[in-house]
């Protein structure tokens, strides 16, 4: 599993070597905006990724706050995509500045695990200047576990038969999908461990915790990949998906995320010259309950506004109030070619015409200009999609 570091920080400051060391905010200034990204300079100040933009002020009042360019991290993603597609033909993008990379019978092009490892590292620090965190493990899940443990810039593998121990000395507090309140019921009953976790059956965690929870909980201390990440064909979706460091319950917080994500499907979108007419979203509950909900307009998706108005009309469908999410996902299906010119429409449907200056705005900034003004990302709560 590979992951740039603090990804939307580390393309500002690429692009501005006089930010760094600065504690940078990536997100919106308005009372109601989170955090969207935060460079490891502010992270010491406890703060993390979407966090309302206020508190993690507090937290750090000289922190700078800089605007989402999303256009620009969707570029440099694509740059990092394809380096991971030159060590393997079975590359899975998870969102913008995630992806994992089967290497199975790489061994003599590459060498072995851990040179395979640090010969990306090093290909995508020299041609792009970014640093990327690598775990490499038997699955998903403790790939997943090894990148984020040895990070940032790190380089962590998990061989297989060692999974026990990596979790173990991960721990139950770092444990994957594991977060506070889970840890509050764990500690309820006791369990304060991976191994204290691993003594009680699969059927007494289903007992205590709920199917979803305790299956999970039973493959995850064992270190058993629970299936979380499902393979998804790009030729089917454009997909982003969010885990929360804290369980979620604030619609404000929710909202803001899905419009940050929504502008990273469509610039996805539009680098690949994809439309697409279905809207999906899924929602994992604190509880690991997990929802996937899907809608489709009567027209075609052409803008991230569109993206955002009918991600919050699923998600409303399943949130109420004191409802705790400990991830969110938010995807565009049923993709087709979108080159054709948008000629006769145009100007009869706004959506069209809202992707049109999108896709002014991502060639602009491919020829190295300068947008007088950047598009907002706030969304007037009156415009509705048709």
């Amino acid at each position: 599993r590979c992951r740039p570091d603090a990804f939307y920080a580390a393309v500002e400051v690429l692009d501005n070597p006089s930010l760094e060391g600065s504690c940078l905010l990536i997100g919106g200034s308005s009372t109601r905006a989170v955090v969207a990204t935060a460079s490891y300079e502010a992270r010491r100040f406890g703060i993390h990724s979407a966090m309302p933009m206020n508190k993690a002020l507090r937290l750090c009042p000289h922190a700078k706050i800089l605007q989402p360019r999303m256009e620009r991290y969707s570029e440099v993603s694509a740059n990092v995509m394809e380096i991971l597609k030159r060590f393997s033909s079975s590359v899975q993008q998870l969102s913008i500045d995630e992806a994992f990379l089967d290497m199975s019978g790489t061994k003599r092009l590459f060498g072995i695990p851990r040179q395979a490892g640090m010969l990306l590292k090093n290909t995508v620090k020299q041609e792009t200047g970014l640093n990327i965190s690598v775990g490499i493990g038997p699955s998903h899940f403790i790939a997943k576990m090894a990148s984020d443990y040895d990070k940032p810039d790190g380089l962590c593998r998990v061989s297989k038969g060692k999974e026990l121990a990596f979790i173990d000395a991960v721990g139950l507090k770092k444990l994957w999908g594991v977060g506070k309140v889970t840890q509050a019921l764990l500690a309820k009953h006791h369990i304060t461990s991976t191994v204290e976790l691993r003594s009680y059956s699969e059927k007494s965690l289903r007992s205590l915790f709920g199917q979803s929870m305790g299956n999970y909980l039973y493959l995850a201390s064992r270190g058993i990949d629970p299936g979380i990440f499902k393979e998804q064909s790009k030729t089917h979706s454009i997909s982003t998906e969010k885990t929360f460091e804290d369980d979620v319950s604030s619609l404000a917080i929710l909202e803001q995320t899905l419009l940050v994500m929504a502008h990273e499907v469509m610039f996805r979108a539009l680098d690949e010259k994809q439309v697409g007419r279905t809207i999906g979203l899924k929602i994992r509950l604190a509880d690991f309950t997990t929802y996937t909900l899907q809608t489709t307009p009567s027209s075609t998706i052409y803008s991230a506004e569109q993206i955002y108005h009918f991600g919050k009309t699923l998600l409303l469908q399943k949130w109420k109030e004191g409802t705790f999410i400990r991830l969110i996902g938010l995807g565009l299906y049923q993709l087709y070619d979108g080159q054709q010119p948008l000629q006769q429409e145009l100007f009869e449907d706004p959506y069209k015409k809202k992707r049109a200056l999108e896709e002014v705005a991502l060639r602009l900034h491919k020829q190295g200009k300068q947008l007088i003004k950047a598009t907002s990302l706030e969304v007037h709560k009156e415009e509705k999609p048709d």
